[in-house]
């Protein structure tokens, strides 16, 4: 089991794997990569930043773009013509290198239209609402990153994490370095790509310039921008966007007024919050900036120490926040049946003097894990489509009845009828059968 049994993210990759996590919602959002917390951020008003859209160098140019094509024929692709290109580049006084990126975003949102090989003015409004004119925006910075397989700065490494890039720059709003940038993707690409030394010397001799080149691109795109402190920081308009690509990736991007909400909670209604699933883990940063650690772990154990499997699991994804300074209530979660396990962990982890966990232990805490993403993800239901499914996963269902957890039963009837392994199947119900026996001595002595 893996050490860090506080982290239901990491829980829920575990239970994966073994391909025993119950189905989740069909409200969430179904993707395939780790959702990730980013932290909350403070959004311009809406009409503030319908009112800077149209000043966008790249939506100017669009409209400009559009107002020129009046009606012409375009080329099979839907493009203009290498005349017309030449020449509107010329006239309007476009990067020739960036008008294929204005005409496919002047096609996209409806300024232009083609129809019958013939390119004319689209259906879209120039009189549009605060909503709509948001919503234009959003679609122009699709087409902007749909883009990074296409070439879209040049750099081939740099179109490569160029989602990852905008990520790190909307995390820090403050800013940050081009040389941090340029580090972080040439350490990205050695572990993605992993390309040898030769290889590797020449992207890092190249990737400045090209850095340089593709800040300059989302500058015009209305993305980014120049700091007085010299660093590259999201637009408004940016954060904006960004935001809302990364909710489309089902990451965890919230506004500050979002977890606001949440930060003067009880501990008790916290933890509701998140096993209910109308709070995210974003809540749980502003939840404890109000609190000392001490106070804040002493009241959640308290919770834990009496409380469902799903109770447990949320106070863990909150007490995995906290550093030593929570050592002392921690600690004594060493004496509560039902936390002691991962008290122990908790402790171990952070390097300080902690009892060692049993494998029997470790099979408690799978048990829990499992029994935690019921209560949180709902009642397990319909079938799953598993990777691997591997021995060990067998071997645990098999030593599960002998640990005692209150909650066995439920998760080996759980796995019998949610697993589409065979194997794993008839594994789940000789356990249940098993540790409904020993229930039943249990109950009867």
């Amino acid at each position: 089991m893996a050490n860090n049994v506080f982290d239901l993210a990491e829980l829920r990759k575990l239970i994966d794997e073994q391909a025993a996590v119950p189905p989740r919602p069909p409200e969430e959002t179904h993707v395939e990569h780790e959702a990730l917390t980013f932290p909350p951020v403070l959004l311009a008003a809406d009409a503030e930043l319908a009112r800077a859209v149209p000043a966008v160098p790249l939506v100017a140019d669009a409209i400009r773009l559009t107002a020129w094509t009046g009606e012409r024929q375009v080329t099979p692709e839907m493009h203009l013509s290498e005349a017309d290109a030449a020449a509107a580049a010329e006239e309007l006084g476009l990067p020739a290198a960036r008008l294929r990126l204005i005409w496919i975003v002047a096609v996209n949102t409806g300024l232009l239209q083609i129809l019958g090989g013939r390119a004319s003015r689209g259906p879209l409004s120039m009189q549009l609402t605060v909503e709509a004119t948001l919503e234009f925006w959003d679609g122009v910075v699709m087409d902007v990153l749909d883009r990074a397989d296409e070439g879209l700065t040049g750099s081939a490494v740099v179109d490569g994490h160029l989602a990852e890039m905008l990520a790190t720059i909307y995390s820090v709003r403050s800013g940050v370095a081009t040389a941090n940038l340029a580090r972080g993707i040439l350490q990205s690409h050695e572990v993605a790509c992993a390309p040898g030394p030769v290889e590797m010397r020449k992207i890092a001799a190249a990737l400045p310039a090209e850095l340089l080149e593709a800040l300059s691109l989302l500058t015009y795109c209305g993305l980014v921008e120049q700091t007085a402190a010299g660093r590259t920081a999201l637009t408004p308009l940016g954060v904006w966007a960004i935001r809302r690509d990364l909710l489309r990736e089902g990451h965890d991007a919230p506004t500050a007024a979002e977890v606001e909400v949440f930060a003067d909670l009880s501990a008790a209604e916290l933890v509701e919050a998140l096993v209910k699933g109308s709070a995210t883990q974003s809540a749980v940063a502003g939840w404890l900036e109000r609190r000392s650690p001490e106070s804040a772990a002493r009241d959640l154990i308290e919770i834990a120490a009496s409380g469902t499997a799903g109770q447990r699991g949320a106070v863990g994804a909150i007490l995995e926040e906290l550093g030593p300074e929570a050592e002392a209530p921690v600690r004594q979660a060493l004496e509560h049946p039902l936390m002691r396990r991962y008290a122990a962990s908790w402790l171990h982890i952070r390097d300080l003097e902690a009892p060692t966990l049993s494998p029997e232990d470790h099979t408690w805490i799978a048990v829990d894990s499992l029994a935690a993403l019921m209560h949180l993800s709902g009642p397990a239901a319909g079938r799953i489509d598993p990777p691997e499914p591997g021995e060990d996963l067998i071997k645990l269902v098999g030593e599960m009845p002998a640990v005692g957890h209150p909650d066995t039963i439920a998760v080996l009837d759980m796995l019998a009828g949610a697993h589409d392994d065979q194997a794993v199947v008839k594994a789940a119900r000789k356990a249940a059968m098993k540790a409904r026996s020993l229930e039943h001595a249990r109950q009867g002595g």
